[in-house]
């Protein structure tokens, strides 16, 4: 596939997704390494949005751990997320904890910050548990905030909080870093609709934030 090819297919509006409900969502897992590192949850939550409204809908949500057979605690990885020994190995099955996760996400596209880590640890537990990946699109809030606001100096999810005075009651808790980030979405939407001239669809704002990651590589 030749360059202009590649192009073509990102700016291409992206297929079958629900345009009126995006998920925003965060995980746990036991290490930041994608390839042996265990996932341990997941939470998400609807932000639904008619085009150029965006609202949070905090009864749309998801929370899940997944059973994990600990053997041996990792203390310090316990302490930041708070998902201890007998969590893990009281979870939901992991099989029927990403198929529920499936079925509530349905074709929402997906949004997360640093999201390629999210997505790597998602769709890794889909082919271990489940077999098969779900296709839903996803988007990674960080560049879509540095395209918005490039004068901010900011890359991690504390620092942008900060800079749009956000504040989460736990960090590193799926729920609540998950609540942050769709905070995040919310302030940055102003800026997005500026830029995007009221087109504010899923496709023309994820066309921003791969734009910048395009810049950027």
């Amino acid at each position: 596939m030749n360059l202009l090819q590649t192009l073509a297919r990102r700016l291409r509006p992206a297929q079958g997704i629900d345009d009126t409900r995006w998920v925003v969502l965060d995980v746990e897992s036991s290490g930041l390494n994608v390839t042996t590192d265990r996932l341990l949850a997941i939470a998400a939550i609807a932000v639904h949005t008619d085009g150029k409204n965006l609202r949070v809908a905090l009864g749309d949500s998801f929370e899940v751990v997944l059973r994990n057979d600990v053997r041996v605690a990792d203390k310090s990885n316990i302490l930041l997320h708070g998902i201890g020994v007998g969590a893990q190995r009281h979870g939901v099955d992991p099989s029927v904890a990403l198929q529920d996760f499936e079925r509530y996400i349905g074709k929402s596209p997906l949004i997360a910050f640093h999201a390629a880590f999210d997505q790597a640890m998602i769709l890794r537990g889909f082919d271990a548990a489940v077999g098969r990946r779900p296709p839903n699109v996803w988007m990674d809030l960080e560049p879509l905030a540095a395209v918005l606001h490039p004068k901010v100096k900011a890359r991690s999810l504390d620092e942008w909080m900060a800079q749009m005075n956000i504040t989460c009651a736990v960090r590193h808790q799926a729920a609540a870093d998950t609540l942050a980030t769709a905070e995040l979405l919310l302030k940055l939407w102003p800026a997005a609709l500026r830029e995007l001239r009221g087109d504010a669809g899923f496709a023309a704002v994820k066309r921003l934030a791969d734009h910048r990651k395009w810049l950027a590589s």
